[in-house]
């Protein structure tokens, strides 16, 4: 996910591994230019990695890679998407949790934006999908108010999640939604991983959503990343689609 120079040729590597989850694992003589570890380090690898544990941090013995995503690290749209969505994980996992599903999750993003697969619903996708893991998951399955499934809804971020017609006096700053968008909201976060490329959704429906996911992490995620703050403002400034 991201290294830390430690000395003056040795680096910390923060990963995420399907066995174990995130770790950091020292990197000794990685900086230096023949060391067998300067491509395994590269940001976005997938490696297949030899490594024992210490106490508090691992020591990386071997590795090997299994691909570069090198074209994500070349380009600067691509990269900066890429450095999100890593920098968003490390916000969003403890040490040592092993999740299989967020594992692959996250390599199919990070292949589908190689491929050339919108950014911006990658990214949104990925945005509503881990807000469990932040411990802020919405109500999408029915009203958060009463609990009814059924019927028109809109979404109330004062209520962490949708409002049907009977609630939606709760909430005079409710987002009204279309029965699509409420689809599609559900679908962004129930999707299973080998389906995030199937998604077809208008520009103006993912931009309007986008608006709903920034505000629901404004309001409740705490968070402040470097790689948010650059990212919107590329996505503010880049020719729209």
């Amino acid at each position: 996910m991201r290294t830390l120079p430690y000395g003056e040729s040795h680096l910390i590597v923060k990963v995420f591994t399907k066995e174990k989850g995130k770790l950091a694992l020292m990197a000794k003589g990685a900086k230096k230019p023949k060391s067998q570890y300067a491509a395994i380090c590269q940001p976005y690898a997938h490696t297949l990695l030899t490594f024992y544990m210490g106490k508090s941090m691992g020591t990386l013995s071997q590795g090997e890679m299994l691909h570069t995503f090198r074209s994500l690290r070349e380009d600067l749209d691509m990269s900066a998407y890429a450095a999100y969505i890593l920098e968003l994980l490390d916000s969003s996992v403890e040490e040592k949790q092993a999740s299989p599903n967020l594992f692959a999750l996250v390599l199919r993003l990070l292949e589908r934006l190689e491929a050339g697969d919108d950014p911006v619903l990658l990214r949104r996708v990925f945005e509503w999908k881990v807000t469990h893991l932040l411990g802020i998951r919405p109500q999408l399955k029915a009203c958060a108010n009463c609990g009814e499934t059924n019927g028109i809804f809109s979404f109330s971020i004062k209520e962490a999640g949708f409002l049907c017609d009977r609630c939606k006096h709760t909430d005079q700053y409710r987002l009204a939604l279309t029965d699509e968008e409420v689809r599609m909201l559900r679908e962004w976060f129930y999707v299973r991983t080998p389906n995030i490329e199937n998604i077809e959704v208008s520009l103006a429906m993912r931009d309007k959503l986008a608006s709903v996911i920034d505000t629901y992490y404004d309001q409740y995620s705490g968070l402040r990343l470097k790689s948010k703050r650059f990212l919107d403002q590329w996505e503010n400034w880049k020719p729209k689609d």
